[in-house]
């Protein structure tokens, strides 16, 4: 339940921002979670490991000090809790008819007389119902606390057997509703301090992860969550920064929601305001430029850079420097920026290259510069559990913004430009078609994906295949 209840406070935003990504889960993900916990809950209780329980009753004239220790859970009877949605507020869930038999041995000592042998205790009828509250904390980390929590344990049934256990089994019975007691009391208690344990994570989780060395993305929570009967609604801030610079982009998400989709478990929105963020993370770090040199071009090209080549396109550069190697610096002029249409993602691309020839001193003499303004489209989907996608040019043009060697004319590189830029995209054709595996998380993989390409928003629907293994105990 805290691994499950971690992912729902994960999602549950903080206040006031308009979010960029949105997160909507369903019913059919509770129920679909009770399940797979309650099986794992089965097996998981088997290998619980407990420690050894002493007291003392008090038996005719004296008390009876005894130790049972060696307790091993033999059978579990864990049925699917009910967990549903609490409108406005959280959660509730309800787990009934929980039955236990555990074995073990006992040592009992009653004056100078010490004995043992084994037990077979067995606790059943167990029902527990409980409630938690989903809210943002200080800082806008998100909260998670018990707001109820009843139990009641159906009834307990102890047999000894060994040593002595026929004097005392009789007394056995007049402490049951004690030992019942003693066992229904502790139930909520551990829950709640499970639930307070989670809580602390929360709050020292951090709300930004690096998605690589050179940004980072905030998932701060940005609103309170939306619940009602069959589905929590929420917001994330969806910004990513650069880690160098960490500047504010210069532009603001847009409002969208998402479509109800009460056939998946979870439905994710993602705006293009979260890839432009990318985008000018990059821009504003200064990362969005290359130097070219001559050793990058492949030695089949038919042209090369160096001021021979490039005579045929501008023919007074071999006069003025003969045979000197060339290196291009390209660069973002602007930030590039991406958009999404029904069925189809845009990207428009206003670049620049700055020429130089390299002297025998390495000195380098600046040429001239051009500007390139190109807009690419592409599709994206998922099929067979991998995101495929194509991508094509819609347009690229180069004019001549500086120069140091003269006028000439740039439509011959504009069309050497649109040549390389059509290879280019050929291979990347040739990886979007085979696809990238969609994330596999944790403990779950996503099963039934879809993806669909909405107007400022991607949606991506899916349903998940949790796998709970030994490590999963948080």
């Amino acid at each position: 339940m805290r691994l499950f209840l971690a992912v729902i406070v994960l999602i549950t935003p903080t206040s006031g921002e308009t979010p960029a990504v949105h997160v909507s889960l369903t019913d059919k993900a509770l129920h679909y979670g009770a399940y797979a916990g309650a099986q794992w809950m089965t097996d998981k209780l088997k290998d619980v490991s407990i420690p050894d329980i002493s007291g003392e009753i008090y038996i005719l004239f004296d008390n009876l000090h005894y130790t049972l220790m060696g307790i091993t859970i033999e059978n579990v009877k864990f049925p699917e809790p009910s967990v549903e949605f609490y409108p406005g507020r959280g959660l509730d869930a309800s787990v009934s008819d929980v039955s236990v038999t555990l074995t073990g041995g006992w040592i009992t000592r009653f004056g100078l007389i010490q004995d043992g042998g084994t037990f077979q205790m067995n606790v059943f009828n167990t029902d527990v119902t409980f409630a938690v509250q989903l809210g943002r904390g200080v800082g806008g980390h998100p909260f998670v606390t018990s707001v109820n929590c009843e139990a009641h344990v159906g009834g307990v049934d102890m047999q000894f057997h060994g040593g002595a256990s026929w004097i005392f089994q009789p007394f056995v019975s007049k402490y049951r509703d004690r030992v019942r007691g003693e066992i229904e009391d502790k139930i909520c208690p551990q829950l709640e301090e499970s639930i307070i344990k989670l809580d602390y994570r929360l709050q020292v989780f951090g709300v930004s992860i690096n998605v690589s060395k050179d940004l980072t993305l905030d998932l701060g929570l940005t609103d309170d969550p939306v619940i009602d009967v069959s589905s929590l609604n929420v917001g994330l801030k969806g910004v990513i920064y650069s880690i160098k610079t960490h500047a504010e982009p210069p532009f603001a998400p847009q409002p969208f929601s998402l479509a109800e989709q009460p056939d998946s478990m979870l439905t994710l929105g993602v705006s293009e305001f979260t890839l432009n963020s990318a985008s000018y993370a990059y821009y504003s770090a200064g990362l969005l430029q290359i130097l070219l040199n001559d050793s990058m071009i492949p030695s089949y090209s038919p042209v090369h850079l160096n001021t021979s080549s490039f005579g045929a396109f501008i023919p007074q550069l071999p006069k003025m420097y003969p045979g000197l190697l060339m290196n291009l610096q390209l660069y973002a002029r602007e930030v590039p920026v991406v958009s999404f249409q029904p069925g189809l993602v845009t990207l428009d691309l206003q670049g620049a290259v700055k020429a130089y020839a390299i002297q025998l001193t390495g000195a380098q003499i600046p040429l001239f510069t051009l500007n390139t303004d190109s807009k690419f489209s592409g599709k994206v989907w998922t099929a067979g559990g991998r995101l495929k996608g194509s991508a094509e040019m819609k347009n690229l043009t180069v004019t001549l913004q500086a120069t140091e060697i003269g006028g000439f004319e740039t439509a011959a590189l504009e069309n050497l430009a649109r040549v390389g830029a059509k290879l280019a995209i050929t291979k990347l054709n040739q990886r979007l078609r085979k696809g990238v595996e969609l994330p596999r998380l944790k403990h779950a993989e996503l099963t039934n994906t879809t993806l669909e390409v909405e107007t400022g928003f991607i949606t991506i629907s899916t349903d998940a295949q949790i796998s709970l293994t030994e490590d999963s105990t948080d």
